[in-house]
């Protein structure tokens, strides 16, 4: 059989079926149930399968004894991915399953879906499924084309933000379980595969990478059903129960830049499942914790909103958004030190000054000791051991960071968190920021058994907080922020911390740009804002005094991220009132921030560290390497005692140098010039220093 169906050839005989779009081969051996993907520059994934577990059995489709094509399931078809071609194999065995690996593809895209499906004529379980593996003892199951040789690093991908958790690029030998998407790729060339999860409404997605020897990827093995440490987990993951049982689907391509690839995972995702829209500018403004933490009170917010109105507000270029839509005063944890009346004090002054008042919430975690603590607001029928997550005996589960999760396929749950956030949006407030949210994720015996994994629990809460402060529900927009949340499933706010909390020291700067360094291609597609934390200019309440360059450093790694710029000092302290002076009235550093756009790193073989360089390149953001208009580059010193010299090269960042280059330090206002055919660019920094430029082409 054979068939041209737009630019994508499709070819079958009794031994294979080879779909090809020109840029991406996908072959499956129906002898031996096996598959491969061959790209065009000569690189390939090859002998892989599909399996599911049920019990402590592995059904695989190498050891099923039939395998063959759906020719009805070759289909034309047109999406947010343009056009393309579905078709499905099926592999059958007397007495099991019948396993189809159903794949996707569309023209001029490197990329492919693929996702598998299990049925039998009666009802099973099963908490584990992969639609692709590998095992091999000799070789590797993958090959990089033009470029074989160099450093091969996996990238980790972290389930949520929580406990201080890193990203990390390993360098093969190794072996990595990353959290819904990894890279393979070799950190010379850039060029690599990238591999995860696009559908997020059940499992938790795992992707385990290993290899023995430098370069070679012998086990390769990407499956719903993920639970753990990296997941909070305590219990296994849920079981899919039914007829026909659906894996997650996977994205698997190959592109000669990673950081490409990575861009177009995240596009993915948000084809088939939007982002949150927002049509505000970036959100500037303050955040109280670092601040003050727990002694925080009416004044310090009062002054903080008063400081900025006449200090930042008036000074040189406006502390704005670009629509300038005010700032945000946010009352992080310990809001309700204030009472009722300097609450409603509290939004009345920030309204008055031209700003926004925010606003904290943990809906999906219990902070209380006492579990027969009634539910506030429905006192009468509830109590917190009502809807508390629990094991198959009915034991609540054990704590994390400190608190119980909260079981979110119970309705008390549900309506506990709308009267919450009713309540907030009667107040006044136009921002939440939601904390603790991978309590939500937690696998555990649910009120309803219809709600059978964490993720599916919480998408169900996650939705409820969408909902309720939807515009068009409540007349106004209202900015929600994710603290503590896994990183899928996406779609429910606007922006997302990318880190852990992070303070004023250059190892929070560090600690953040680490996130940054892997996980800049969440901005704007998984979620408007990348968060990078309150940005604390001199001083949080749990440290020492930041030095001016680690400050300045801290400012500089928030302005680069993406950006949600919100500070976090007590102005109050004259020293960090200076400085917010003296910083946050530059129009270039405002400008830049107002872009919303994240920089890239410019190289990907920290481990887990972060890079020290990043780069911004083209006037719409992207990297093309095109040479014309205006560049960024931020630069970092994370050594707090020594100076660090710096050899930026130029086509390394894809800045051309076929014409002379203007570049500025926004920081000290210094300018020089590079000549036509400059290969690249000397930098020395003090001691937690930043620099930050702009290249003018």
């Amino acid at each position: 059989m054979m068939q041209n169906l737009q630019t994508i050839r499709i070819d079958s005989n009794d031994d294979l079926v080879i779909v090809d779009n020109g840029l991406l081969r996908i072959e499956s051996n129906l002898q031996t149930g096996t598959l491969s993907y061959h790209w065009r520059d000569g690189s390939i994934l090859r002998d892989l399968f599909s399996e599911v577990v049920i019990g402590s059995e592995h059904l695989r489709t190498t050891s099923y004894s039939s395998h063959r094509v759906i020719p009805e399931s070759i289909q034309l078809v047109e999406d947010g991915f343009g056009k393309g071609v579905r078709w499905c194999i099926e592999h059958s065995q007397p007495q099991k399953p019948i396993l189809r690996q159903h794949f996707s593809v569309y023209e001029d895209v490197p990329y492919s879906f693929t996702q598998l499906q299990a049925e039998w004529e009666t009802e099973w379980e099963t908490n584990n499924m992969a639609p692709l593996s590998a095992l091999r003892n000799d070789g590797s199951c993958l090959q990089f084309g033009q470029h074989q040789e160099g450093d091969v690093r996996v990238l980790f991908v972290p389930f949520d933000n929580d406990k201080w958790v890193r990203y990390g690029s390993h360098s093969i030998p190794c072996s990595v379980e990353s959290c819904e998407a990894t890279a393979i790729y070799n950190a010379e060339s850039r060029s690599g595969f990238v591999l995860g999860s696009v559908t997020h409404d059940f499992w938790k997605s795992g992707l385990q990478v290993e290899g023995t020897f430098a370069g070679e990827v012998s086990r390769l093995r990407v499956f719903g059903g993920l639970s753990g440490l990296q997941t909070r987990d305590t219990l296994p993951h849920g079981s899919a129960r039914g007829k026909l049982n659906v894996s997650p689907r996977i994205f698997v391509g190959f592109f000669e830049d990673y950081r490409n690839g990575m861009e177009a995972y995240g596009r993915a995702n948000a084809v088939i499942t939007p982002k949150l829209s927002w049509d505000g500018g970036v959100p500037f403004g303050w955040n109280s914790w670092s601040a003050v933490m727990s002694k925080l009170d009416f004044d310090v917010y009062a002054h903080t909103s008063d400081f900025i109105k006449q200090e930042l507000h008036n000074g040189g270029e406006d502390f704005s958004n670009e629509d300038n839509e005010g700032v945000y005063i946010n009352f992080d944890s310990f809001w309700d030190n204030l009472s009722p009346e300097e609450l409603r004090e509290a939004v009345r002054r920030v309204k008055a000054n031209g700003q926004k008042p925010g606003i904290y919430f943990s809906p999906f975690a219990y902070w209380g000791n006492d579990p027969e603590r009634p539910v506030e607001g429905i006192e009468e029928q509830y109590r917190y051991r009502d809807i508390l997550l629990k094991d198959e005996a009915g034991n609540i589960l054990p704590t994390l960071d400190g608190a119980y999760a909260i079981d979110l396929s119970h309705p008390a749950a549900l309506e506990r968190i709308k009267r919450k956030l009713d309540r907030f949006v009667e107040l006044g407030f136009d921002y939440v920021k939601a904390d603790f949210l991978s309590h939500g994720a937690l696998e555990g015996s649910r009120y309803d058994p219809e709600v059978r994994t964490g993720i599916e629990a919480y998408n169900r809460g996650m939705a409820v907080i969408r909902d309720t402060l939807a515009p068009e529900r409540i007349g106004r927009p209202f900015f929600i922020n994710l603290s503590i949340a896994p990183l899928f499933p996406h779609g429910y706010a606007h922006s997302r911390r990318i880190s852990c909390d992070v303070f004023g020291l250059i190892g929070d700067t560090e600690y953040m740009l680490n996130a940054l360094t892997y996980g800049w291609w969440i901005n704007d597609t998984l979620y408007r804002f990348n968060d990078p934390d309150h940005t604390v200019l001199y001083k949080s309440a749990n440290q020492r005094a930041s030095s001016w360059h680690e400050g300045r450093s801290r400012l500089t790694a928030s302005v680069i991220s993406g950006t949600s710029l919100l500070l976090g000092d007590d102005y109050r302290l004259e020293e960090a009132a200076d400085r917010a002076r003296a910083w946050m009235t530059q129009p270039d550093v405002l400008s830049l921030a107002r872009k919303g756009i994240t920089f890239r790193p410019a190289e990907g073989s920290s481990g887990s560290k972060a890079e020290g360089i990043f780069v911004l390149t083209s006037a719409d953001g992207t990297d093309t390497g095109t040479g014309g208009g205006e560049s960024w580059v931020a630069v970092f010193n994370y050594n707090a005692e020594q100076e660090s010299y710096k050899r930026i090269m130029l086509e390394r960042l894809r800045i051309s140098s076929s014409a002379p280059l203007q570049v500025t330090d926004i920081w000290d206002g210094a300018e020089m010039q590079l000549q036509s055919g400059a290969e690249f660019m000397d930098v020395t920094l003090s001691p937690c220093e930043a620099k930050l430029f702009r290249i003018r082409h």
